[in-house]
């Protein structure tokens, strides 16, 4: 299998069975992203060289006006897609085999997590995986240790306050808070 193959696999949902040929391609993706991130985060790095690994992480070019404070984990890299003007506060995770886009010029706070694979319910199915994406619109804005699930969308201009979970859809423009994440307010911005 291909990288472009299992690209499109997950892009269009479809499942990840435990022991196929995806899921196999899945894991030896996995070792490479973890040699990257491991050199991300085992020293001192400047800038540049965050995002040259970044770059070499994700297979696409990270602009430079994107800043990562590591220590970063992602455990597959290649379904990643950062925005201009994007700020990831240290210790973020990002499970992204499923797709995680960042728009322009969102912010992350510290110790966030991003998840897009389910796992089946059915104990004898359990290894098998459900990828749905995760959609950051523009200037959105996550607080710090907030867990996003697979298949959620935040709108441009969003909040989401620290430490909530969202498992569903947050609107443009929308303070969300909470577990669940729930509405407290509109900003009354426009992104």
């Amino acid at each position: 299998m291909e990288l472009s193959d299992f690209l499109d696999h997950v892009n269009h949902g479809e499942l990840i069975e435990g022991g196929s040929e995806a899921h196999a391609f899945m894991h030896g993706a996995a070792q490479e992203a973890l040699r990257v991130v491991a050199e991300l985060n085992s020293g001192y790095r400047t800038p540049e060289e965050v995002r040259d690994l970044l770059s070499r992480l994700t297979g696409k070019t990270v602009d430079a006006s994107v800043a990562v404070f590591p220590p970063f984990y992602s455990e597959f890299g290649k379904n990643l897609t950062l925005g201009r003007d994007v700020f990831i506060n240290i210790g973020c995770r990002f499970q992204d085999t499923g797709g995680i886009t960042i728009g322009d010029g969102s912010l992350i706070g510290h110790g966030s997590t991003l998840t897009t694979l389910d796992h089946g319910i059915d104990p004898d199915h359990r290894a098998d995986m459900i990828p749905a994406p995760v959609v950051l619109g523009r200037k959105v804005w996550l607080g710090a240790g907030v867990t996003v699930v697979p298949g959620v969308t935040i709108g441009d201009g969003a909040i989401v306050g620290a430490g909530a979970v969202v498992t569903k859809d947050v609107p443009a423009n929308a303070i969300v808070a909470g577990i669940p994440a729930r509405l407290i307010r509109m900003t009354g911005f426009e992104a």
